[in-house]
C-alpha cells in the first residue's frame, strides 16, 4: 500500500462511525467486566440484586463520559441522554447475565468473539480519548495537562470508577483506586492522550493526523489485544518503569545506600568476632 492509498485509509478511520457496533462491542466487554469481577456468584447475584447489577454496569460503560463531564463543569449524568447508547447497553447487559442456558455470556467469552470485540474496544477507546482531548481543547486551548486528564478519562474511566462501582454492589475496596496502581490500560491512555496534544497543539509530530490517529489505535490493539490476549504480557512497560524509577525517583541511592549500610554492618560483624 502506497502512502496516497493507506492517507486515504487512514482518513476513513478517523471518519468511522462508533454507533451501533463499537458501542455493543464497548458494551459487551463491560459487561464481561462486571460479571467477572463478581466471580463464582455472578448469576445468584444477579438474580437477587438486578438493580445493583445494572446500575455498576451502566456505570462501567458510561464512566469515561461522567468523569471527563463533571470535572469540565458538565453535568456527570450528560452521557446517560444519549438513549439509544443506553438501549444497547442495557441489552447487553441483560443478555450477558440473563440469557436461558447462559448462551450470551458463553458467546462473548468464546476467544474469536472476544478478539474481535477487543480490537473494535480498542478502535473505540482511540475514539474516546481523541474526543477528550479535543473537547477539553476548546474549553482551556493552554492546558495541556487537563486535556491529558480528560483525554485519559474518557479512555479508562471505568478503572477510576472502579471503587464505586464496587460500592453499588455492596463491596469496599479502598485499596482499588487507580491512582495506587495505575493499569497498563490507563498509562496507554496517557500516553495517546500525549500524542494527541503535541499533533494538535504544537509541530513536533509532522506527519498527517490522520497517521497519528490511525498510529495510535495500532498501539492499543498490539500492546491491549496481542500482547496481553495472546502473548499473557499484562505489563509491557513495566521494564522502562523500573529503569525509570530507579534513576529518576531514588532507586539507585536507596539500593546504594542499603549496599552500603550492609557492607557496614559485615565489617562491624567481622570485628566483633576478632
Amino acid at each position: 500500500m502506497d502512502a496516497e492509498s493507506f492517507l486515504e485509509f487512514a482518513s476513513q478511520v478517523t471518519k468511522l462511525k462508533m454507533y451501533p457496533y463499537f458501542d455493543v462491542a464497548h458494551s459487551v466487554l463491560c459487561a464481561l467486566h462486571v460479571r467477572d469481577d463478581l466471580g463464582p456468584g455472578a448469576l445468584a447475584f444477579s438474580r437477587k440484586h438486578p438493580i445493583s447489577c445494572w446500575l455498576s454496569t451502566m456505570l462501567v460503560v458510561f464512566a469515561g463520559g461522567m468523569l471527563s463531564a463533571a470535572l469540565l463543569g458538565e453535568p456527570p449524568l450528560a452521557p446517560l441522554k444519549n438513549t439509544q447508547q443506553l438501549v444497547i447497553a442495557t441489552a447487553v447487559w441483560y443478555l450477558v447475565f440473563y440469557t436461558p442456558f447462559d448462551i450470551g455470556y458463553s458467546i462473548s467469552k468464546f476467544l474469536p468473539v472476544k478478539l474481535v470485540f477487543s480490537v473494535m474496544k480498542e478502535i473505540y477507546r482511540c475514539k474516546k480519548v481523541h474526543d477528550g482531548v479535543l473537547h477539553a481543547a476548546k474549553l482551556y486551548p493552554n492546558a495541556y495537562i487537563i486535556m491529558i486528564i480528560v483525554g485519559t478519562l474518557k479512555g479508562n474511566g471505568a478503572s477510576f470508577t472502579k471503587i464505586i462501582e464496587r460500592l453499588l454492589r455492596g463491596v469496599w475496596t479502598p485499596t482499588s483506586i487507580e491512582t495506587l496502581q495505575p493499569s497498563f490500560t490507563t498509562k496507554a491512555c496517557i500516553i495517546a492522550s500525549v500524542v494527541f496534544v503535541l499533533d494538535i497543539k504544537s509541530d513536533l509530530i509532522s506527519a498527517p493526523h490522520a497517521f497519528v490517529y490511525v498510529f495510535v489505535i495500532g498501539f492499543f490493539i498490539y500492546f491491549k489485544v496481542f500482547s496481553s490476549m495472546i502473548l499473557g504480557i499484562h505489563e509491557p512497560m513495566l521494564p522502562f518503569e523500573n529503569l525509570i524509577c530507579a534513576l529518576f525517583f531514588g532507586g539507585i541511592f536507596d539500593y546504594t545506600t542499603k549496599a552500603f549500610k550492609s557492607n557496614k554492618d559485615e565489617k562491624s560483624d567481622t570485628k566483633k568476632k576478632d
